[in-house]
């Protein structure tokens, strides 16, 4: 449902799509540890066992008197030792109470060094969060256990909280509740891939990007190959030349699908939006430059009819920026500028009450 939003404003030079995402990116790159007043939490390494047997690299830190968990990845391309978006987070949310557990994905980071398992954009990462989630308790994390993620790692968190009763009920020895499952919070989350690639690459900017994001996508199928020798053909790797190629030389046969349409299709986000019982955060900019913007109209109709979804849907942000400016900042009285995290942590507190 939409819901009441803190007011959200960047400064001036910031009120473009574009402009935000860039900057935020460069500046937050080089500055984001002078951002935060709260310390990097003392993270201690785990591997996960994800679905269908698949080692998931992790990071754990628990502070003393934990009340709930959050468990969170990042978007398309990248690994833990450099997403710094990821890493403020942690910082701010353990500084709160919260047990961290932040992962690499599949086919990326350490679980890319650990299995040549490609991505599936949700399909089977959703099941990964859950039993994250499972081993954490295990290992002293309390519940309840909150999925989040950003961009593409957006689509991964809802796809974990829709299938996280599915795969509870079917695995009865995870040692997991349904009540152990808090929702999910996501920021920009990729929603529908074949509409929003489509809509990218008619812009100057975005075929620049997708290039760049089809390079950094080969990059990680390289470590892969030479992680794990034999488990990916060196010319498929040549061929992938895009995000869509990557998709349709390396990913969809392993899935079992015909076609990249179909898979991102039955991997879209938007479409199990109505599926969604635990409360679940969505953060959304209007001018988001990777997403098509026809799809907000639908974004806005399915949380409006699902009471269980709160949309935060704001002029200005870009994608994954939502840097706000001073005078916002003491306007809603928030401590640095991530506005995005800032939500999160102000909505979870509020379910926390609940």
């Amino acid at each position: 449902m939409m819901c009441y939003t803190p007011p959200y404003n960047p400064s001036w030079f910031l009120q473009n799509g574009l402009m935000m995402t860039v900057y935020t990116a460069l500046w937050g790159k080089r500055h984001w540890q002078s951002t935060t007043k709260d310390p990097e939490p003392s993270y201690h390494e785990k591997i996960f066992v994800g679905g269908q047997g698949v080692p998931i690299f992790g990071l754990v830190a628990i502070p003393e008197n934990a009340h709930s968990t959050i468990i969170g990845t990042y978007g398309i391309t990248g690994e833990l030792e450099t997403e710094w978006f990821l890493r403020v987070l942690g910082r701010k949310a353990y500084a709160q109470g919260y047990a961290i557990v932040l992962f690499d994905w599949r086919a990326h980071g350490k679980t890319a060094e650990l299995s040549p398992t490609l991505t599936s954009d949700g399909l089977y990462e959703g099941e990964d969060f859950v039993r994250i989630a499972a081993a954490a308790k295990a290992m002293g994390c309390p519940g309840k256990f909150w999925f989040t993620g950003y961009s593409l790692g957006g689509q991964l968190a809802l796809w974990a909280v829709k299938v996280a009763g599915e795969v509870i009920r079917e695995y009865e020895d995870l040692g997991l509740e349904d009540s152990d499952i808090g929702g999910s919070m996501v920021i920009c989350p990729s929603l529908d891939s074949e509409r929003s690639l489509s809509y990218l690459v008619t812009k100057p900017f975005g075929r620049y990007l997708e290039a760049g994001i089809a390079q950094n996508l080969k990059k990680l199928a390289w470590r892969i190959h030479d992680a794990h020798p034999g488990s990916i053909d060196p010319a498929a790797i040549e061929r992938a030349n895009s995000i869509w190629g990557f998709d349709n030389e390396l990913v969809i046969n392993r899935l079992g699908f015909s076609s990249v349409e179909a898979y991102y299709q039955a991997s879209s986000a938007l479409q199990i939006l109505p599926q969604i019982s635990k409360p679940t955060l969505i953060l959304y900019a209007a001018d988001d430059p990777l997403f098509d913007p026809a799809i907000i109209p639908e974004l806005e109709e399915a949380c409006d009819r699902n009471s269980a979804i709160d949309l935060f849907l704001t002029q200005y942000g870009g994608h994954v920026g939502y840097l706000s400016s001073k005078k916002c900042q003491r306007q809603i009285q928030d401590p640095d500028p991530w506005w995005a995290w800032n939500r999160v942590l102000q909505w979870l507190e509020e379910k926390r009450r609940e």
